[in-house]
């Protein structure tokens, strides 16, 4: 097992420019690997902490970019891989993490007290697996996805802090887990927010960075910072009185609660948010709400249920016809628009597997049948459009660059995917195409 000594006081191995995202830094002991790489603008004269962030698709500099202020706020160095991805096993994030963790310690000045991971989707498993197998690990945050399958709720030797848009797919997977965490001894964090299956902005992930500081604070890992506390304090206050006020009963409550946590056996001013807490929780329009919220939840595993029974139905007319409809619902700003996400968002990854089978099958025609839907359903995910090129090379069409074309438009990156795959090897265009994707 790979793990990190004390910390770091000899000079850096390496200079890196600080204050600017890096997209590439090849490891030493390993050249197939790398990671993208921001220092904060203060510079790394001392030990710093630092978060490894894990995108699903081996995008390394995609949550640097957008989280960079955040680690200039903070002081925090921020590493993204470009290696791990989604299909990878364990065994291969491992040796990932190995080379990565590594090369870091070797070329920058970690403090190895404050070493986070933190990723979105299948990165957050990964984010969540290293920090089950490397007790060097002090804090994780899971955004859009929880602990890799299987993982029981436990007293965790890390804080856990999930992040979750309303309109996310896997919400209450991540809800009931952070419950079921409740009964642990593991500190734990929920953050809600109004967005879908994505990286959170970087308001949202603010309070997830501001939480390892004060969790680190608890720990006595760092000085209490009496200013700080009472910062968030102010903050949180107004947060929960705007929430109020709109009469936004269960946000009220999410922010009482999230306080909670961040605040119990750090100051005693925890207080006033158990008592407001307490008043809320007993408020007939928060219990209004929250049964509104319960039925929302049953109507939307009924309606799953229903879709499943049609997937393996040739009807196109229903899809469109259904999609529309959650297209509508989904932006209509009502109480129901983050359920109608949550449905788009499962259609979406049902489309991505019965069109992944196919494909790999050679079932071209029924193939074509789900991509279309995957498509219709959403039209911003990269992988629609490249499932669509293999099936234009395949079919012999002549929208295979377009297709291509459309898939890095909407963030697609692996240029070794694209270089093996074999449907593409005659398209003369392919080198341009891969250097878009720069």
């Amino acid at each position: 097992m790979f793990s990190i000594g004390a910390c770091v006081n000899k000079p850096s191995a390496a200079s890196f420019e600080t204050g600017k995202v890096i997209d590439t830094v090849i490891c030493k002991n390993d050249a197939t690997q790398s990671y993208a790489l921001y220092v904060p603008s203060k510079g790394n004269k001392e030990v710093l902490p630092v978060i490894y962030l894990f995108d699903p698709h081996a995008d390394g500099k995609l949550p640097l970019n957008k989280y960079k202020s955040l680690a200039d706020t903070y002081g925090y160095i921020l590493v993204g891989s470009n290696n791990s991805k989604n299909g990878n096993d364990w065994s291969a994030t491992e040796n990932i993490w190995n080379n990565l963790s590594a090369d870091v310690q070797s070329r920058l000045k970690i403090d190895s007290n404050r070493i986070y991971t933190g990723g979105f989707s299948g990165g957050a498993k990964v984010a969540g697996y290293i920090a089950l197998k490397y007790p060097v690990i002090k804090g994780v945050i899971v955004n859009g996805a929880g602990m890799p399958d299987g993982t029981s709720p436990a007293d965790f030797n890390f804080s856990y802090t999930a992040i979750a848009g309303e309109g996310d797919l896997n919400l209450t997977d991540i809800v009931a887990f952070s419950k079921a965490l409740v009964n642990t001894q593991t500190r734990q964090h929920l953050i809600f927010f109004d967005g879908k299956h994505e990286w959170a902005p970087d308001s949202t992930m603010n309070l997830a960075f501001a939480g390892l500081q004060l969790d680190a604070m608890q720990k006595n890992i760092i000085p209490k910072n009496e200013k700080f506390i009472n910062d968030y304090i102010e903050k949180s206050k107004e947060r929960l009185d705007t929430f109020y006020h709109a009469k936004k009963m269960i946000k009220a409550v999410q922010e009482c609660t999230l306080s909670i946590s961040f605040l119990d056996g750090l100051t005693d001013k925890a207080t006033r948010f158990h008592e407001n807490l307490t008043s809320l929780t007993n408020d007939p329009l928060y219990k209004t709400q929250d049964k509104m919220q319960e039925q929302l939840l049953s109507v939307e595993q009924n309606t799953k249920v229903t879709y499943s029974q049609h997937f393996e139905q040739a009807d196109m007319p229903y899809w469109v016809k259904t999609i529309d409809h959650l297209k509508a619902g989904a932006t209509a700003k009502t109480t129901e628009s983050p359920m109608y996400q949550r449905l788009l968002a499962y259609l979406s990854l049902a489309f991505y597997s019965y069109s992944n089978h196919f494909i790999t099958g050679n079932a071209n025609p029924e193939a074509r049948y789900f991509v279309e839907l995957y498509k219709l359903a959403d039209a911003t995910n990269s992988e629609a459009w490249y499932f669509s090129a293999i099936l234009d090379a395949r079919e012999g069409r002549s929208d295979t660059e377009k297709d291509l074309l459309k898939a890095v438009e909407n963030g697609f990156r692996d240029k070794n995917r694209l270089k093996q795959q074999s449907e593409f090897q005659g398209i003369p265009d392919l080198t341009s195409i891969e250097n878009k994707m720069n």
